[in-house]
């Protein structure tokens, strides 16, 4: 006779405390759909449920990038899908929507939660690739361009918050940053390959970490002792360098392993090369008059942007571009913490009788 306990659901994992601190253990946060009262007082508190993302600066996008009905419109870095369900709506009817991202964990999921939300099949085309190589896709399905570019450069709170993917401090984990796990090499692997004066120049280039050179030293110091393969065992080591310091306080050894992390992570996903790549082949992406948005969250992402639009306006391949960082509004920095570091600038495509002659001014438009 089978017994009738196997039917019964698996209990939940028990944890200590009141309430979960472990991104595993907040069930509810997993479950909004269920838990919807639960997500608005974790939101209301001015934070991120687990699992999820909050889009940063949806209507200064919206207001900039202008969508409208049957246009194509392009969400290069899909993360969670929402900036990319508030386009999908506007370009309605007609209208169709190219996504991709790198993250092979989190882009099924986006992908559903997108198709659920009820729109004509053919107005999505989903893809897992880097935004590196967007051109082919973009091409591919509108030779002529897109009416719409969107790159937003940061980290989806999903990834930042599992553990398991190794890009926080916070929690233990296995020191990976992968964006796609099933290529290059996780973080740890990779410090067994830099020398001192390879990781000092990531540390600098990549997070102008100020003290680049002996931190580099104190970590592959403590990585040749005893290989660093956890999160923490990095954050340790950094903290424990930075306390050597006269009068360091908690904020600067949180600054310092914050940039450690950034600059590996740049360095894992080669974060730089993508973006110069992506920058290189958006003009040939856009139709006349067709608008981008790109949103950076570190001064080396914002100065490639800022000098790639700058040199486009120069040439005549772009009839607008921002004239200022566009950043989040004070209301949202302090709702939305995670904000407080975006920097959002965008451009337009000249139109065709606007751009100038390639031989005038020695570039090609």
């Amino acid at each position: 006779m089978p017994d009738a306990s196997s039917d019964k659901p698996p209990r939940r994992t028990r944890y200590q405390g009141k309430n979960p601190r472990q991104f595993h253990e907040k069930y509810k946060e997993h479950q909004p759909e269920r838990y919807a009262d639960d997500i608005v007082r974790v939101v209301a508190g001015g934070r991120t449920p687990a699992g999820t993302h909050r889009p940063i600066m949806v209507n200064e996008i919206l207001d900039i990038l202008a969508p409208s009905a049957g246009q194509i419109a392009v969400d290069c870095t899909l993360g969670y899908g929402g900036h990319a369900a508030k386009l999908l709506a506007a370009i309605q009817p007609g209208g169709r929507l190219l996504g991709v991202d790198a993250d092979p964990i989190e882009l099924q999921k986006t992908e559903l939660r997108l198709q659920e939300l009820g729109y004509p099949a053919e107005s999505l085309v989903v893809q897992r690739m880097n935004y590196a190589g967007v051109a082919r896709l973009i091409l591919s399905e509108s030779p002529e361009g897109a009416d719409i570019i969107l790159a937003d450069l940061g980290l989806s709170s999903m990834q930042i918050d599992n553990p398991e993917r190794g890009f926080t401090y916070k929690s233990d984990g296995p020191l990976d940053m992968r964006l796609n796990p099933e290529r290059g090499l996780p973080a740890s692997e990779l410090l067994s390959k830099l020398d001192v004066t390879e990781l000092a120049a990531l540390l600098e280039a990549n997070a102008d970490e100020p003290q680049a050179a002996k931190l580099a030293a104190a970590i592959l110091d403590a990585h040749a002792s005893y290989p660093v393969r956890m999160t923490t065992d990095l954050a340790n080591i950094v903290a424990d360098f930075v306390k050597k310091r006269r009068q360091a306080t908690e904020d600067d050894i949180k600054q310092s392993i914050r940039r450690v992390f950034q600059a590996l992570r740049i360095a894992v996903n080669d974060e730089f090369g993508a973006l110069d790549a992506f920058l290189r082949q958006l003009p040939s992406c856009l139709k006349p008059g067709g608008r981008v948005a790109i949103m950076s969250f570190h001064s080396g992402e914002d100065r490639r942007v800022k000098q790639a639009f700058r040199k486009g306006f120069s040439d005549g391949t772009f009839s607008k571009i921002s004239d200022e960082i566009v950043r989040p509004t004070l209301e949202e920095q302090r709702a939305n913490p995670r904000s407080s570091s975006a920097k959002l600038r965008f451009a337009v495509r000249a139109p065709l009788e606007f751009r100038l002659e390639p031989d005038l001014v020695g570039v090609q438009a």
